[in-house]
């Protein structure tokens, strides 16, 4: 639930928070499907990048997203569904879910949902299948502080479909019962990696919330980070804030991603080693949404 914050507070906008600055990549998609151009789009210093170079944050960034270059069987294939647009005098983000296909006759057919998504940490390119695409993931970067909130713009066009679908680009299309949502989590967690590498996280701070209906632009949002075991609050939202919850994956010591295991709630008073924050068009994991949803995003930091 939106709060408001007493006069005291002091808001910091995480780097390129503020939506204006993009690097701008441009590949060349394999021509055997096409040799299209496509452009994607990251956060960070306003930069140009000409060919098909897995990318690497920029400038300090701690953004990635979901738009990424694939090599699959040789092939290069991009994704597109985060943009910068222009908002009053400078840009914001805007995260879409769509269809995107890939046919060879003989070699390769595949049709996948992808929603836009938008999260503190990274992605390793090249993506080699829509198979454990969370292993390229690295979510979360690390982060001491104790906010109160963190705040943000945003905006929200429903696609108006009853129910989602689910494209994994190897199974059926199917329906997901229940009407999509656009999606906000914040998480605060202390992360240890145990001798096989596996990373053990205590859940420290929680603000999650989901977008069901269409809005206008929507000021300076605010969403308090609630601290320790708060099972047992009123705004406690299992469906967005249990323990695990999103199947979040994180590169360990050794450059493995390996899933968080969230074990347990921290203590209220304990200190972070890691902030995730994420923001996505659809509910529901890879590959399940309902195309046309968008969410679009600005001016995103912490209250203190």
């Amino acid at each position: 639930m939106a709060i408001s914050l007493s006069a005291q507070e002091k808001f910091e906008l995480f780097k390129y928070g503020d939506m204006d600055h993009w690097v701008t990549r441009r590949i060349e998609e394999s021509g055997i499907i096409g040799g299209n151009v496509k452009y994607l789009y990251e956060l960070g210093p306003d930069k140009n990048f000409d060919g098909n170079i897995p990318y690497v944050n920029q400038g300090g960034s701690p953004w990635g997203n979901s738009n990424v270059m694939a090599k699959v069987v040789g092939i290069v294939k991009t994704n597109t569904s985060v943009y910068p647009e222009k908002r009053n005098n400078g840009k914001c983000a805007r995260l879409e879910t769509h269809i995107e296909s890939v046919k060879v006759l003989g070699m390769v057919n595949i049709t996948v949902l992808a929603s836009g998504s938008m999260f503190l940490g990274d992605m390793k390119e090249p993506i080699t299948g829509t198979k454990d695409g969370e292993k390229a993931l690295n979510c979360g970067v690390p982060f001491t502080k104790r906010p109160a909130a963190i705040r943000y713009d945003y905006k929200v066009k429903m696609s108006g479909e009853p129910n989602r679908i689910r494209q994994t680009g190897f199974s059926k299309k199917s329906v997901v019962k229940g009407k999509d949502a656009a999606v906000m989590v914040c998480f605060l967690q202390k992360r240890t990696e145990d001798a096989d590498g596996n990373i053990i996280a205590k859940r420290v701070g929680t603000a999650a919330v989901k977008y069901t209906g269409t809005s206008d632009w929507v000021n300076g949002a605010t969403y308090e980070i609630m601290y320790g075991d708060i099972t047992s609050d009123s705004r406690y939202v299992p469906e967005l804030m249990e323990l695990g919850t999103g199947g979040y994956h994180a590169r360990n010591s050794k450059g493995e991603s390996v899933m968080i295991k969230e074990n347990g709630w921290a203590d209220k008073n304990e200190t972070p080693t890691h902030i995730l924050v994420q923001f996505t068009s659809s509910i529901g994991g890879a590959f399940v949404g309902s195309p046309g949803n968008t969410l679009w995003i600005d001016n995103v930091g912490l209250v203190y």
